[in-house]
């Protein structure tokens, strides 16, 4: 059958970089296999069992020499995919074939090597996570001072800037960074413990030397550059670190889902937009559309991401005793695939915050819309510094904000408030056209934003380095 008819994962085809789509691919977690049967061979014959010299050299020889066809075939057989994959390796390795895999169950290769793999694909996700941490920072910085309409319950609120803004969506990222740090320093092997987690097979190996088992648990966990290797397991090392696993990735999710929908009602409002190349598309009927795709597409694949989280959190609840196989079929697509939504995610936002494009005429046009009824109080306070009388200032201004809203509302017109203001003789006195200077009400926003990026940006970028090094195109 042609390969057209084949369903093709889009996660692989159209979004994800090809570095993650290659860390979760067969190949690599065959060769991760071979690697982890060498270690167990060497450090079993560090501590003593009859396994030579030859034998773990052979083994290397075959370690990513891999005939998947022939794998294929022994598990089409056997409906078992380790032995399938020992059987194919024994047969590369007639000398090595007794000792391959002993003492171990299958979840010696099957859990070292996605703990291997968690750990690789946090590692990418953190360092992407920062490259799209520096690179909003810089959109933060250069617009720092651009006074905007900022907006709670999503009504016109009191004014911020654009780069305050960018900040909050920042930080949301900068909380999920130390998220994915700490599960990256939580993680651990499950290294050597058998098929109910005893280390029954191998106190029996080392003839009831309780000390050798211990090391040889010790110096797996350290051939695989983990710190340690987890206190107590059943044979599965336990599922609540996938449910952690995913909690992280889908925080990550979250923000960018967060990020992304602010990034669609602006570009609706016409004071923002993600990048839109000059052949780009953005409607097959309505030729004049600049449709938000990439933060569309955000969107649409965070909502992914969230939604296996729960699928992990099921799997960790129903591991009934020291472990049961209706895990296996469910990790197989929930992890990778939240590894490589996650990355596609954050492609993108590296994308569009690399070159997100601001209106600052339409930013002003809008503020100005709601600023006079903003200012109002400003406007009455300064009247009574005057000496005008409180509750008559507060009257009047009440008054024309009213007719002045609903010249808004009822007849499409501009808002008129400041000229009725000025026209009020209680108010002459007053610079009112200096009380609503937009730069008035952004209080410190411009100011925080330099402090973010000094005290908690710039960190970052010295432990991370250069944002570009990571980026990756946009397929599609």
């Amino acid at each position: 059958m042609s390969e057209n008819f084949v369903y093709d994962n889009p996660l692989i085809s159209r979004y994800a970089s090809r570095e993650m789509s290659r860390l979760w691919s067969t190949e690599e977690r065959s060769r991760l296999w071979r690697q982890l049967w060498i270690i167990l061979a060497e450090c079993e014959q560090e501590l003593g069992l009859p396994i030579t010299d030859q034998q773990i050299e052979q083994m290397k020889q075959h370690e990513t020499d891999i005939d998947l066809q022939v794998v294929r075939e022994y598990e089409r057989r056997q409906r078992h995919d380790v032995m399938a994959h020992v059987h194919a390796f024994g047969e590369q390795c007639p000398d090595a074939r007794g000792i391959i895999h002993w003492g171990a169950t299958s979840c010696y290769v099957t859990d070292n090597a996605d703990l291997v793999l968690i750990r690789r694909g946090l590692e990418l996700v953190v360092r992407r996570l920062a490259g799209v941490i520096s690179q909003l920072a810089e959109f933060a910085k250069q617009h720092r001072a651009l006074p905007c309409l900022a907006f709670t319950h999503l009504q016109p609120a009191q004014p911020t800037t654009v780069g305050k803004r960018a900040c909050l969506w920042t930080y949301d990222l900068v909380l999920d960074l130390a998220e994915l740090e700490h599960r990256l320093g939580a993680l651990r092997a499950r290294s050597a413990k058998g098929t109910t987690g005893t280390q029954a097979s191998f106190l029996q190996l080392f003839d009831g030397d309780h000390e050798k088992v211990r090391q040889l648990e010790a110096r797996i966990a350290q051939r695989l550059e983990f710190p340690a290797s987890y206190a107590v397991t059943g044979q599965t090392y336990p599922r609540k670190v996938d449910a952690m696993v995913l909690d992280s990735l889908s925080g990550v999710a979250q923000s960018v889902h967060k990020i992304a929908t602010d990034l669609r009602l602006l570009s609706s409002w016409k004071e923002l937009e993600e990048p839109f190349e000059a052949e780009q598309i953005g409607s097959s009927a309505m030729a004049y559309k600049r449709n938000p795709m990439r933060s569309e597409r955000m969107c649409s694949l965070a909502r992914f991401v969230m939604s296996l989280q729960s699928s992990a959190a099921q799997t960790a609840a129903v591991q009934w005793m020291e472990r049961t196989l209706d895990d296996s079929a469910n990790r197989r697509l929930v992890i990778p695939q939240a590894f490589l939504a996650v990355d596609a995610c954050l492609v993108l936002l590296q994308n569009v915050s690399s070159a997100m494009v601001v209106y600052p005429k339409q930013v002003e046009k809008r503020l100005a819309e709601e600023l006079p009824f903003m200012a109002t109080e400003a406007i009455m306070m300064a009247a009574v510094a005057q000496g005008a009388d409180r509750q008559h200032v507060h009257e009047l201004i009440r008054q024309h904000s009213v007719a002045a809203g609903l010249v808004v509302k009822q007849e499409g017109k501009p808002n008129d408030l400041i000229a009725r203001l000025k026209s009020e003789s209680a108010l002459s006195q007053l610079n009112i056209d200096a009380l609503i200077d937009p730069n008035a009400f952004v209080g410190r926003a411009p100011e925080q934003v330099d402090e973010f990026i000094g005290e908690i940006v710039e960190p970052i970028r010295q432990k991370y380095g250069d944002s570009e090094s990571l980026s990756a195109e946009v397929n599609v």
